[in-house]
């Protein structure tokens, strides 16, 4: 009878190779001892043995119902809409920087033209347009 032989991947294989070598060795030490101990030590392997059946039974009913809850217990890529759905809140950050930018540069453009408009149909004499305080004088007289 082999206990060991429901393992599966390296690591059960070498759980397996560990306790094969552990019963050996118990089992080597058993042969000297009386029958009554003999007996008792058979007994407690048989109740070991079926534990360990049941934890089995019950570990592979609780794999089975996450693999049919999931589809499958590999970890499985992400798909493309997956990938694009992750990356749509970036795409919207990037989208609404640029608007930002662009309707700034609109509302810097039409403050421009709104100076220069100024400064073309004004009467002002020609000295006037060198004055440093001549764009005050348009900000104070465009508020008024």
């Amino acid at each position: 009878m082999n206990i060991f032989s429901d393992t599966n991947g390296p690591a059960g294989q070498t759980e397996a190779r560990f306790g094969a070598r552990i019963a050996a060795r118990l089992e080597e030490g058993s042969r000297d001892l009386p029958h009554n101990i003999t007996e008792r030590l058979r007994a407690g392997r048989m109740r070991a043995l079926s534990k360990r059946r049941v934890t089995q039974i019950q570990l592979e009913t609780v794999l089975a119902g996450a693999q049919s809850a999931s589809g499958s217990l590999d970890a499985q890529t992400p798909g493309f809409w997956t990938r694009a759905s992750a990356l749509l809140p970036l795409l919207a950050l990037v989208l609404g920087l640029m608007a930002i930018g662009v309707l700034q540069d609109q509302e810097r453009a039409y403050e421009l033209a709104e100076v220069d408009a100024e400064l073309l149909t004004a009467d002002l004499p020609p000295t006037a347009y060198t004055d440093p305080g001549f764009l005050q004088y348009l900000k104070k007289s465009a508020q008024e």
